[in-house]
């Protein structure tokens, strides 16, 4: 159905078809429709949303009906089907949320706009479809008794099945919440969300319950890894609870299986299914020796009839001793294989959270080294400054410097002007000092040329002396002038100097004043810095004292999660070399019991053909080189182990049939070759067994090595291909030709009684009623079922052979590479005409099955040969193909449906033989003692009668089996062989 909604983007043809079934009518076939509608809607195309929406209406109709019942599966349809409509509602209207719920941390975001009014709302939106989700867990609890093993019944697991869904979708809507909560608290206050926080405490409580409820079941432990929530519910009230968050992950185990024993595995599993009741009942009816060895009909002759039936009950007591060993050995082996999954998937759930612990410590230690580097950055940016300040310290003491030189420089010339004054006036002085000595002199002149006037007469006597002494005045008064004339220079220069220094005191104290605003706002930028360097010390200080304590917790937590680490490896270590070590021992065992059986006389009568010997040595071969290189990737890489261990037990299987096959065919051939090929197994297995105890010594694990194996296995198929018999009397340049027409052929009778069995089906509706009816119509649908599914096989084998012959025919043509491969081409015609003539006998069995002419055994034979033919043509079909084909893929699951199918017919038919009898019952209640005895004795009678023919029909079917195979062999070419 998912693959069909992808294919036809939408699921127009789902609803089609689910509006032609009774789903109002039968509560279990409503059940599964709800399980595969929930499956739609999370895997499937977008467009089942879109599809679904119009039928809303009576789904709600739907649950609305199923909740008037209280018991059985109405109540959990009516749950169910409200649980599908809130899917739907929530999805329309958040249509950013895909059907399985699957969100990043961003798209979770974007679905809200960043609006807190819309988160607000899809908190609201998820706790109601969180609600829904939980009563559906709770209902199907509570229909359950817990006291029993309710999970390995058919019932429980019905029930139980549609809970992995509901447990993947709870999951992401509780890990949602949780973010959403976190983000609302982030905005909203705490007393507007107290609601929010008592409905979330509330939904917290039963998810961790049926969680843990959940866990404990078996039914689940094989299915699906569920996580278990904390112990405490999360804070929003501490936003750095977030952090603490771990979203729960479910893991879905992937069950590996090998492609070469898939067919067979399902085919064995189907027949133990759908044979068990069928062989109690024949048993009890006819006794066991016929289904106990229907194959041994060597002592059908050459002895007496006692000496018969002892070695026969002796030899049927120790196949079912054998046969009991065998499946409890199955059993232990299945149950440990089972355990040893369970702990590999916790081991590697282990492995998988401390991964996720140590990349989470990684990002935490890189995002400590990000803040020490920007630390670091800081402290550089501190120092810079620091230095910046220095430099400015340094130029304020510079300048501080220059100030005090200016002001000595102006002290000295201050002291300059004062002494240039003080000449000043001591010139002023002598100045004045002189003039008075020239008014003297006049005056004195004056009073000389008065007296002189006077005393001009007196002085005729001694005008010599006034001579000199006029003489003398005149020299000291041209002195005194030449002396002032000297003096007045000096003055005029005094007074320029002192202009000069006016004006360089002038612009010096403006210097002055403006260094000492300068050196005044220094001081204050100074002052800033150093109270900014030392804020800038202190808190470089107080990160550094942080940083450090952070660092050594964290180193001390990195150290903590190493050696837990390393102990958690050495664990895993110790467990997978336990792991090798049981599966090896099992692998020993196993071909152990094939060397046993090989030397057990009951194996005596089986035989075998050498082109199945073949098959099974190349199949051998291969595994053997592909278990050689994942033993070379185990030895580099201990996890690999996981590629070791199935590569391992499919070895072991290969061989043990390899050896089983060798044994059976060295029965039919000649005494020489049969000898050497019995050998030949025998060393096989010897070196099989030393290479399965080598992986079991740790000490020798390294050195072990099982290219012998492959030596004798080479050697095996040697002498297989000296048995092969010669082909059909075929020409080879035919082949190609009937091949084709072969599968056509096939082809075309399955169509035919596909058709057949809808005619049969509408004649049927058309005529019965009842119990018969209802017989004829399950019988028939599931012989329909099963034509389809041998359709869808054939389709595939020819896409398979169409692949084969294209990839290996190189230059030649079909019919040459159909010619060259000509045992492969006859397998394929022999496969072909076996599924033909099988659909055949089937649809004439069905048609008496029906008409009440035929029995139900005769139908049940005929599905089972028809499976049969099936699987020789897929065995057939995959010799030659490759391994990683899609087209292989593609015919094993046609294969596995043709199984399924099959196991359909046997249980239809089964249940409809159930039906019949409980109809048919005889009523002894009406009849007297004498009746009662009457019918005693002709029941004594029949059961002679029927013994009598039993043991005639075994003989006849030992005749016929031993003249089939005479045929067979001179088909073969046994003889020319022998």
């Amino acid at each position: 159905c998912i693959l069909g909604t992808h294919h036809e983007k939408g699921a127009q043809t789902f609803w089609s078809v689910v509006n032609r079934l009774p789903l109002s009518g039968n509560a279990v076939l409503c059940w599964k429709f709800c399980h595969v509608f929930h499956k739609l809607l999370r895997d499937g195309h977008s467009n089942v949303l879109k599809d679904s929406v119009r039928y809303k209406n009576e789904l709600s109709d739907m649950s609305r009906m199923w909740g008037h019942l209280s018991e059985g599966y109405g109540q959990l349809c009516s749950i169910y089907l409200k649980l599908l409509r809130t899917k739907m509602e929530f999805h329309t209207k958040n249509p950013r949320f895909p059907g399985n719920l699957q969100m990043s941390d961003r798209q979770l975001d974007e679905a809200g706009e960043n609006d807190v009014n819309n988160f607000f709302q899809l908190t609201v939106e998820m706790f109601d479809y969180l609600e829904c989700e939980l009563n559906l867990f709770q209902t199907v609890f509570s229909s359950l008794d817990m006291s029993r093993s309710v999970s390995v019944t058919a019932a429980g697991q019905c029930r139980l099945a549609p809970l992995i869904q509901v447990i993947l979708d709870c999951s992401h809507l509780y890990d949602y919440t949780v973010k959403l909560l976190f983000k609302l608290h982030s905005c909203l206050p705490a007393d507007t969300l107290q609601g929010h926080r008592d409905r979330f405490l509330e939904q917290f409580r039963k998810l961790k319950d049926l969680f843990y409820r959940s866990s404990n079941l078996q039914y689940f432990k094989r299915l699906i890894q569920i996580p278990q929530l904390p112990e405490n519910p999360p804070n929003f009230l501490r936003a750095s609870a977030l952090s603490e968050h771990i979203s729960p992950v479910v893991v879905i185990p992937a069950e590996a299986s090998s492609p070469d024993s898939e067919p067979m595995t399902d085919l064995v599993e189907m027949e133990a299914a759908s044979q068990s009741l069928f062989d109690n009942k024949f048993d009890d009816i006819f006794g066991s020796s016929f289904s106990c060895d229907p194959f041994n009909f060597n002592s059908q002759n050459g002895m007496n009839k006692d000496d018969k039936d002892r070695l026969i009950e002796q030899l049927y007591g120790e196949i079912a001793a054998l046969k009991e060993e065998l499946e409890n050995f199955k059993a232990e082996s299945t149950r440990g294989a089972v355990q040893l999954r369970g702990r590999a998937s916790e081991l590697e759930a282990e492995l998988a959270e401390q991964q996720h612990l140590k990349q989470q410590a990684q990002d935490e230690s890189e995002f400590l080294r990000a803040e020490l580097e920007e630390l670091k950055k800081q402290r550089e940016d501190t120092e810079k400054a620091q230095r910046s300040l220095t430099e400015i310290e340094r130029r304020a003491q510079a300048n501080e410097q220059r100030y005090s030189k200016l002001k000595e420089k102006y002290s000295e010339l201050v002291q300059n002007h004062a002494d240039l004054l003080r000449k000043n006036a001591e010139v002023t002085r002598q100045i004045t000092v002189a003039r008075q000595a020239q008014g003297d002199v006049e005056r004195e002149k004056k009073e000389l040329e008065d007296s002189f006037q006077r005393v001009s007469e007196q002085a005729q006597r001694k005008s010599q002396e006034q001579a000199e002494v006029l003489e003398t005045l005149k020299r000291e008064l041209a002195a005194s002038r030449q002396e002032l004339q000297v003096l007045q220079g000096t003055l005029e220069s005094s007074t320029q100097a002192g202009a000069e220094q006016n004006t360089r005191i002038a612009s010096l104290e403006q210097e002055k004043d403006r260094l000492s605003q300068a050196a005044e706002q220094h001081r204050d930028k100074m002052a800033a810095l150093q109270a900014e360097l030392q804020q800038l010390r202190d808190t470089l200080s107080h990160e550094q004292e942080s940083s450090r304590t952070e660092l050594e917790m964290l180193q001390t937590q990195l150290r903590d999660k190493e050696s837990t680490e390393r102990a958690l490896q050495q664990r895993l270590a110790e467990e997978q070399l336990s792991l090798l070590q049981s599966t090896a021992r099992e692998a020993e065992h196993m071909v152990q019991d094939a060397l046993a059986r090989m030397e057990d006389p009951a194996h005596i009568s089986c035989t075998g053909s050498a082109d199945c010997l073949l098959s099974q040595t190349l199949a051998a071969s291969e595994c053997a080189e592909q278990l050689r290189d994942a033993h070379s990737k185990y030895l580099l890489d201990g996890a690999a182990v996981g590629s070791l261990l199935p590569h391992l037990a499919l070895f072991a299987h290969l061989v043990s049939s390899t050896l089983l096959q060798g044994s059976a065919t060295s029965h039919v051939a000649p005494v020489e070759p049969a000898d050497r090929l019995l050998e030949l197994c025998k060393q096989c297995g010897s070196e099989t067994v030393s290479y399965l105890s080598a992986l079991q010594d740790p000490g020798k694990v390294a050195s072990a090595d099982c290219s012998l194996v492959t030596a004798c296995l080479g050697q095996i198929s040697a002498v297989g291909e000296e048995l092969r018999p010669r082909g059909l009397d075929v020409k080879q340049e035919e082949l190609g030709d009937l091949v084709d027409k072969e599968m056509a052929a096939t082809a075309a009778a399955i169509e035919i009684a596909s058709a057949r069995i809808e005619e049969m089906l509408s004649k049927a509706r058309a005529g019965d009623t009842g119990v018969q009816l209802e017989v004829n119509e399950r019988i028939l649908g599931s012989c329909t079922g099963l034509m389809q599914a041998i359709h869808l096989l054939v389709l595939a084998s020819k896409d398979l052979q169409r692949e084969i012959v294209e990839s290996g025919r190189g230059a030649a043509s079909p019919k040459e590479f159909y010619a060259r491969n000509s045992r492969w081409t006859e397998g394929l015609i022999s496969a072909s005409k076996a599924v033909g003539w099988g659909a055949t006998v089937m649809v004439d069995a069905a048609d008496l099955v029906v008409q009440g002419k035929g029995t139900f055994e005769e139908l049940m034979v005929c599905s089972r040969e028809i499976a049969a033919s099936t699987a020789q043509l897929v065995a057939a079909s995959k010799v030659k193909a490759d391994k990683d084909s899609a087209n292989l893929c593609k015919l094993q699951q046609a294969s596995r449906g043709v199984n399924q199918a099959t196991a359909s017919v046997v249980a239809s038919t089964k249940a409809g033989k159930s039906q019949v009898e409980e109809k048919d019952s005889m009523d002894f209640s009406s009849m007297t003692l004498t009746q009662i005895k009457r019918q005693e004795m002709d029941s004594q009678v029949r059961v002679l009668e029927l013994e009598n023919q039993l043991q005639k029909e075994r003989h006849k079917l030992g005749e016929l089996r031993k003249k089939h195979y005479e045929l067979a062999g001179v088909a073969e070419g046994w003889e020319e062989d022998g």
